[in-house]
């Protein structure tokens, strides 16, 4: 039997047919990334994920979005901080904080990279551009940013991806102040951390890039085998 791995999802106004209405949305290519890996994708909708829930699950991954709510990490939000989701984040935090305490493989992707980080207590850069020294990571609506990322030595995702690795980047924030535990494991050309990893997990990886966008399922067969495994 595949695996199963729940895939956080958004809660946007929605246009079909003759329908405007609210809508539990997720781009196809998260669902298709882990079914090509071999898992089998199971779409959790705003205000529904319990620990319940998350204890059926062989593992989880937390979908890209707006920005974390900047009350999560004790700041005001700044001018370019513009759409937040808190009912997002509230069902996202406790669909963490479930996974975590049962130890399944977690992979957090954009968005749920900077939630895993306020989750166990960091903080986060509001608006990138205003960092001085980085380069683009957000050319535009509906875009990707090309990168390049250099991996940490003898981190899990320089064993998976090699020294260094292309990745599509879409985000205007980034992480601050990196919360205990999590282990920076890949940074952009610009110094920009752009991959997280939690010691002592069977799977912890939280990337800042958008591995769905592209062809490569390395992250998601890794995550799919360390659900089969156990690690």
């Amino acid at each position: 039997m595949r695996p199963l791995i729940g895939i956080t999802t958004y809660r946007e106004l929605a246009q079909w047919g003759t329908w405007h209405v609210p809508a539990v949305l997720l781009p196809a290519s998260y669902a298709d990334a882990v079914a090509e890996a071999g898992g089998e994708p199971v779409l959790l909708p705003t205000g529904a994920i319990s620990a319940d829930v998350v204890a059926h699950l062989d593992g989880l991954v937390i979908a890209g979005g707006p920005d974390v709510d900047p009350a999560r990490y004790g700041a005001d939000p700044g001018p370019h901080t513009t759409v937040v989701r808190p009912e997002r984040d509230e069902s996202e935090l406790n669909a963490v904080q479930a996974a975590l305490d049962r130890d399944l493989p977690l992979l957090a992707i954009c968005r749920g990279m900077q939630l895993l980080n306020v989750a166990l207590g960091g903080d986060l850069v509001q608006h990138v551009p205003e960092v001085a020294g980085t380069g683009c990571h957000d050319p535009g609506e509906g875009r990707f940013e090309r990168r390049l990322v250099t991996t940490a030595q003898g981190s899990g995702l320089q064993r998976l991806l090699g020294a260094t690795a292309p990745v599509d980047c879409h985000h205007h924030q980034a992480l601050g102040r990196i919360a205990e535990g999590l282990m920076p494991s890949a940074w952009a050309e610009d110094g920009l951390v752009e991959a997280v990893e939690l010691r002592g997990r069977r799977f912890c990886v939280g990337v800042q890039w958008h591995p769905e966008a592209g062809e490569d399922r390395r992250l998601f067969a890794a995550q799919v085998e360390a659900a089969v495994t156990g690690g």
